[in-house]
C-alpha cells in the first residue's frame, strides 16, 4: 500500500532463528528516532483474540492439528490485528512494522504443510482485506543455525519443533516467494553479526522510502 509515494507497510519474514523479532523491534525504534510515525506489531498476536490464539497456535498440547486448522487459526489472529491495528495506523499515515504476516502463511502451511498455493491465496487476500506489504526483509539463515539459536532461548514451541524436512520446506518457500516478487522482497544474510544485519536492514529501508516499488500493489477494502 502506497500513500502519498511512500512506504508505509514493512514486514519482516524468516525461518525460525533468523532473529527476525529482534530486528524488527530494532527497526522500529531506529524509524521511530527519525521521527517517524510507527507502529511495531508481531504475528500472530496483538490484540486479545490474536494473543489467544498465538497460544493455541505455539502449545505443545496442539500438535495434533489438522494442517487447515492451523491455517485458518492463523488467519483469524491476522484479520483482527489487520482491522484493529494495522489499517487505522495506515489511514492515520504511519508506517507499520510487522514481524510477519501473510507470507509466512505461504511459507509454512503452504510450502511447509503442502497446502495448494491457489487456495492459500484466495483465504489470504480475504483475511488480510487484500492488503500486501509495501517492502518485505526475508532474513534468511540456514535451518541447522536458526534452529541452534533456538535451542538455546527459552520460547521453544510446536513449530520450532516441527521435524528438519519441514523446516527446510519453509526455507526454501521463502527464498522462492523472494525470487518470484523480487520489487517487494529483499533478502538479508541473517547469519551475520546483529549490527551489520540491523545495518542491512537501515540501508534497505531508507533506499525503499527514498524510492519506493513503482509496481501497485493490491491496497485494502477499507468499509
Amino acid at each position: 500500500m502506497h500513500w502519498n509515494g511512500l512506504i508505509v507497510f514493512i514486514t519482516l519474514e524468516g525461518p525460525e532463528g533468523s532473529g527476525k523479532t529482534t530486528q524488527a523491534q530494532h527497526l522500529a525504534d531506529w524509524l521511530l528516532a527519525r521521527g517517524y510515525n510507527v507502529l511495531a506489531v508481531r504475528e500472530p498476536g496483538g490484540t486479545a483474540l490474536g494473543d489467544a490464539v498465538r497460544h493455541i497456535l505455539l502449545d505443545f498440547s496442539s500438535t495434533q492439528m489438522d494442517a487447515r486448522a492451523e491455517l485458518l487459526l492463523f488467519c483469524a489472529a491476522r484479520a483482527q490485528l489487520v482491522n484493529d491495528k494495522i489499517l487505522p495506523h495506515l489511514i492515520r499515515g504511519g508506517i507499520v512494522v510487522c514481524d510477519r504476516f501473510a507470507d509466512s502463511s505461504l511459507a509454512y502451511q503452504g510450502h511447509g504443510r503442502g497446502l495448494e498455493l491457489d487456495i492459500l491465496q484466495q483465504v489470504l487476500e480475504f483475511a488480510t482485506y487484500g492488503l500486501i506489504p509495501d517492502l518485505t526483509l526475508l532474513l534468511d539463515v540456514e535451518v541447522s543455525t536458526g534452529l541452534q539459536r533456538k535451542t538455546s532461548g527459552k520460547d521453544w514451541n510446536r513449530l520450532d519443533a516441527e521435524a528438519l524436512d519441514f523446516h527446510h520446506h519453509v526455507r526454501n518457500g521463502y527464498l522462492s516467494l523472494a525470487g518470484n516478487e523480487p520489487s517487494r522482497w529483499e533478502i538479508i544474510n541473517a547469519e551475520l553479526p546483529f549490527d551489520e544485519v540491523a545495518t542491512q536492514i537501515q540501508r534497505t529501508v531508507t533506499n525503499a522510502l527514498k524510492n519506493p516499488p513503482t509496481s501497485a500493489h493490491h491496497q485494502a477494502s477499507i468499509t
